[in-house]
């Protein structure tokens, strides 16, 4: 296989790299084509699956959450090619740190489907155990995931392993101070860690234009970091970008910085409004660039997504749906004074006070436990 020389890639000679059009049609770039010469029909279809499963989970908990049944959302709509790509390209080994955006990339990892919702029905204070999956608990604080995965992928560094850590983060991360001061880590010690930024073109209300002049992929290498900008809505090109990141981790070249070029179609999370300062014409500018539909298109253009394949697809969405939904339903109220535990190592006067004045707050509810 041919290596992509990302390391050679500067300041104005940073294209999109795009491998599916949308309107399905496959493209070629002798860069990366090679990264995806093992996707045929069989293994597209399995993607196909995965971004209208992860699509149907997010509507599911989205109605969820309407029904009073979780308390917050983050939707990923639109967001489907950028992490089935990314997250499908990784080894069990690697270990994710992402935002709490990155369901799709969770479920990639093997996330129970009850897990995905547990913070956000407020019975648990994360959803899964990250050894399990080797992805950490999603971290809310934007951007501080950034420098854990630094750290880790050091850690990696001084095992001697050929594992990789990767950062998911938005573009309204790239303003935090912690994912600049990780870069420059990264960088100094050639840690295998990959940063994944998906550009879906908000920070909540604000556009990605009062935040970034140039592309946001163009910082990187003003730390030293290789970057590439991808179309986030291509599945094939986000799978071959990463896989080629991986690579260079993998052999000792160091971090590399992608961008992936997306749009978030829904609101920012379930208690955000974007119609109060999204063009409606924009969304639909976007909906032209599906993720979903472009692959849609090219698997129907090879007869490899027949009527009965479809549907059968569809018939797995809706399991999957169901059973998220009897998973978040069926989960278990914690005890209310187990919101004390594991804060601290060692019990202290201040907490022990904190769970008097909380025992006796409960015990003036009917049914209050004051225990």
């Amino acid at each position: 296989m041919d290596e992509v020389h990302l390391g050679e890639l500067h300041l104005g000679e940073l294209d999109t790299v795009q491998l599916l059009t949308p309107a399905g049609d496959r493209l070629s770039d002798v860069r990366y084509d090679a990264w995806i010469s093992d996707i045929g029909d069989e293994q597209l279809l399995s993607l196909y699956e995965d971004m209208v499963v992860i699509r149907r989970i997010d509507t599911e908990a989205t109605a969820l959450q309407r029904q009073g049944e979780l308390g917050l959302w983050p939707p990923l709509l639109g967001q489907e090619g950028a992490q089935i790509g990314s997250g499908r390209a990784l080894r069990r080994d690697d270990f994710v740190f992402s935002s709490y955006r990155e369901n799709g990339v969770a479920y990639c990892r093997g996330a129970a489907l009850g897990d995905l919702v547990k913070v956000w029905r407020g019975v648990a204070q994360s959803g899964w155990n990250p050894y399990d999956i080797n992805m950490a608990t999603p971290q809310v604080i934007i951007g501080a995931q950034t420098l854990h995965a630094t750290g880790y992928a050091l850690g990696i560094q001084a095992d001697g392993t050929d594992a990789v850590a990767v950062a998911y983060f938005g573009d309204g991360a790239t303003s935090e101070g912690d994912v600049n001061e990780a870069m420059i880590f990264a960088a100094t010690y050639a840690a295998p860690v990959i940063f994944f930024c998906q550009n879906n073109q908000w920070a909540i209300s604000e556009p990605v234009a009062l935040q970034a002049q140039r592309p946001i992929a163009e910082r990187a290498p003003g730390f030293g970091i290789p970057s590439v900008r991808v179309d986030g809505n291509d599945v094939l090109a986000v799978m071959a970008v990463t896989r080629a990141a991986l690579d260079r981790a993998r052999s000792g070249g160091g971090p590399t910085f992608i961008e992936a070029v997306t749009y978030r179609m829904g609101p920012h999370t379930t208690a955000d409004d974007p119609t109060r300062y999204r063009d409606p014409a924009e969304l639909d500018a976007w909906k032209a660039k599906d993720p979903i539909a472009r692959v849609e298109s090219l698997l129907s253009a090879h007869g490899a997504l027949t009527p009965e394949r479809a549907e059968a697809v569809a018939a797995v969405a809706d399991r999957v749906a169901a059973e998220l939904r009897a998973a978040c339903v069926a989960l278990p109220d914690p005890d209310p004074m187990s919101v004390f535990d594991n804060v601290y190592a060692e019990a202290h006067t201040g907490l022990t006070r904190q769970r008097d004045h909380y025992s006796r707050y409960l015990r003036t509810f009917v049914g209050g436990d004051g225990r």
